[in-house]
């Protein structure tokens, strides 16, 4: 499922700023290329006005001075003297160069068909006008701009055609597009890389969490059908159970119920943490009171296994601590309780506070049989217990858990280290 969702997203993401990149493009070719059209187009027509200026300068246009300009590489030139070619034209056309030839007619026609040598557009030698326009050549497979200017020249009308080649800024055109198309696609590939790792780093969490939640699902069914197991079969060998071996199973009965209800109400408390509904409520409370009736309460329980429980507080006052005290509580107690279970007789638990820089300290030291490093990275994770706790049956793994949500909750932390000399110190701080 996840790889589908992942493939979809890279298109989504990918195919979204692919499209906003492309459409970007061509609105920058479309504004660039007109331009570039309307430059070309504006030099053109100022070169015009210079050879128009410097037609009506000179008594004869000689044919040196055609060659030189056609020399340069920009401009066609087509004269007629009273409409008769000039001289000039009939030189440079058919055997030398037939596609000229071709191309000045085309360009005449052209002419022709814009209607400025009508009878009625006349000059006199004092007057002079010329306009441009734009063909496209079947002869060269090419676009030109075009210009017509009429003069008079003592008794004659002289008109000259100008020609330019659009093939240049075609080129520069072709040129351009090939190069955003090349950028283009290679933008849409390293944007597919990109969007791939992306969506990927974007689903870790999401794949994470749902298989922590299936694994949660599936260590809560396999505890809680070992107490329905025993719940069931004492249940049956109570029916058939004499009177005296019944209140036996009931007190099986009632263990595992106990049991499987304190599993419950964990799992519950967590549940309550995952969707932001875990219920805290904090006030100003005294932290060395709280340790020490946390401490009195499992007093007896240390006793029962001959472990030595101690607690270190401060010789000065301390300040009020904005925290729910209830929930304290039960985080020490879950520390107290880890820390009796798994430290062995005779052995030795310590409980201190401190107070530092507006922080409180408090820690949970045993000599018992420690945890190792690899263990530490999963301590916290639910329904984790290490291979050395889980014959206890009074653990689920999900204390630590439990402890930590809640100190996440105040805004706290907790750890563990390994003490000096062997076992564990848990460290909460608020």
């Amino acid at each position: 499922m996840f790889k589908k969702v992942h493939i979809r997203l890279t298109l989504l993401c990918a195919g979204i700023t692919a499209i906003i990149m492309i459409t970007m493009s061509l609105c920058y070719l479309y504004v660039s290329e007109t331009g570039l059209y309307k430059n070309h187009y504006q030099s053109f027509q100022s070169d015009i006005n210079t050879i128009t200026t410097n037609l009506e300068q000179q008594s004869v246009i000689s044919m040196e001075w055609l060659s030189k300009m056609e020399a340069q590489g920009k401009y066609l030139f087509y004269v007629l003297d009273n409409g008769i070619p000039f001289l000039y034209n009939q030189l440079n056309e058919p055997e030398e160069n037939p596609k000229r030839a071709l191309l000045l007619e085309e360009s005449l026609d052209a002419y022709q068909e814009s209607g400025w040598n009508s009878p009625t557009n006349t000059v006199s030698a004092f007057t002079s006008y010329h306009f441009e326009f734009e063909f496209t050549s079947a002869s060269c497979d090419s676009k030109f701009f075009g210009s017509v200017i009429r003069m008079g020249k003592s008794s004659s009308t002289l008109e000259v055609i100008v020609l330019s080649s659009l093939e240049s800024l075609e080129l520069q055109i072709r040129e351009q597009r090939i190069r955003f198309v090349l950028i283009d696609i290679t933008a849409i590939l390293l944007l597919g890389i990109f969007s791939w790792i992306f969506t990927g780093k974007l689903l870790r969490p999401i794949m994470e969490n749902q298989e922590k939640q299936a694994q949660f699902v599936a260590s809560a069914s396999h505890e809680l059908r070992t107490p329905l197991a025993v719940i069931i079969s004492a249940t049956e060998c109570c029916k058939n159970a004499p009177s005296e071996r019944q209140e036996g199973f009931l007190k099986t009965i009632s263990q595992e119920s106990i049991r499987m209800s304190n599993l419950v109400n964990d799992m519950l408390t967590l549940s309550g943490s995952d969707s932001h509904h875990f219920l805290v409520q904090p006030e100003s409370i005294e932290l060395d009171t709280l340790l020490i009736n946390v401490f009195e309460a499992f007093e007896p329980l240390a006793k029962e296994k001959s472990i030595t429980l101690s607690i270190l507080l401060p010789d000065y006052a301390l300040p009020l601590c904005l925290a729910d005290p209830e929930r304290i509580k039960q985080v020490i107690s879950i520390l107290l309780h880890n820390a009796i279970s798994y430290t062995p007789n005779h052995g030795k638990i310590d409980i201190s506070l401190s107070y530092c820089k507006s922080h409180f300290s408090i820690a949970v030291r045993d000599n018992g049989i420690g945890i190792s490093d690899e263990e530490k990275k999963r301590i916290f994770d639910r329904f984790y217990r290490a291979e050395k706790s889980r014959s206890t049956k009074d653990h689920f793994g999900l204390g630590l858990s439990i402890a930590l949500e809640i100190i996440k909750a105040h805004n706290g932390s907790i750890s563990v280290t390994d003490a000096i000399g062997g076992g564990s110190i848990f460290t909460v701080m608020l």
